[in-house]
């Protein structure tokens, strides 16, 4: 079951984080592109899991997922709070469906690299664009509540998180933890001027350890996951 539900999950991750454009997440109240979106994770789950005879996986995912992102569009509630529980509602569905599959069916036995490759890919597309897009909609709202408006590149912090993202899977995946500290110190330096402004030093603050925060809890349970013996 273990295998299952991390490919069923990692299939999900890639699916939402990195095969989902811009244009698609911002217009999935139009049914086509909301019955693509779920099409686009219904065979990505039945291709990675390798087992072409189980329609059972497509099919309810291609259902599931669609529901679950239609209720989404319609729970008005503000956009980092729907996100995580939209997230959370994937999930859920997906280790009961990979409970019923162990269950029903003969499930084949995975190249051990394969299954690394998998969890591995999912994991640093989790640990960058995934958590990247919610520390955008946690930030986003803190600018908006307090009006502030942020000077610099368009789009630059944004690069800047997801490199140093990228950065504590890489350290992490290499058994180099510490390397992360001087990360975060040379995070620091470059921010040291916009810090002396105590609303931005405090913006700052919650946006970097956020997106810390999630990118290590993030890479450390892909890395365990495709490691299950270690």
């Amino acid at each position: 079951m273990e295998q299952i539900a991390a490919l069923l999950v990692s299939a999900h991750i890639i699916g939402d984080f990195a095969l989902q454009p811009k244009f698609m997440a911002e217009n999935k109240q139009k049914p086509v592109v909301l019955l693509l979106h779920a099409a686009i994770h219904a065979t990505l789950a039945w291709a990675l899991c390798l087992c072409w005879t189980c329609w059972i996986i497509p099919v309810s995912i291609f259902i599931a997922h669609g529901v679950i992102d239609l209720l989404k569009q319609r729970n008005g509630m503000k956009p980092s709070t729907s996100f995580i529980i939209d997230q959370i509602a994937h999930i859920i569905f997906l280790l009961l469906l990979a409970g019923v599959l162990s269950q029903l069916l003969s499930l084949p036995v995975l190249p051990d690299l394969y299954y690394k490759g998998v969890v591995l890919s999912a994991g640093l597309v989790a640990a960058t664009r995934g958590s990247g897009f919610l520390v955008g909609l946690v930030t986003r709202e803190i600018l908006d509540n307090n009006n502030l408006k942020p000077e610099g590149l368009i789009d630059g912090g944004q690069l800047i998180g997801l490199l140093e993202r990228g950065l504590i899977f890489l350290f992490l995946l290499i058994g180099q933890p510490m390397a992360i500290g001087f990360l975060v110190t040379a995070k620091s330096i470059l921010r040291f001027e916009e810090a002396k402004q105590q609303p931005f030093a405090e913006y700052i603050l919650i946006g970097t350890l956020l997106s810390f925060a999630l990118a290590i809890a993030l890479s450390a349970l892909a890395i365990r996951v495709a490691s299950p013996g270690t």
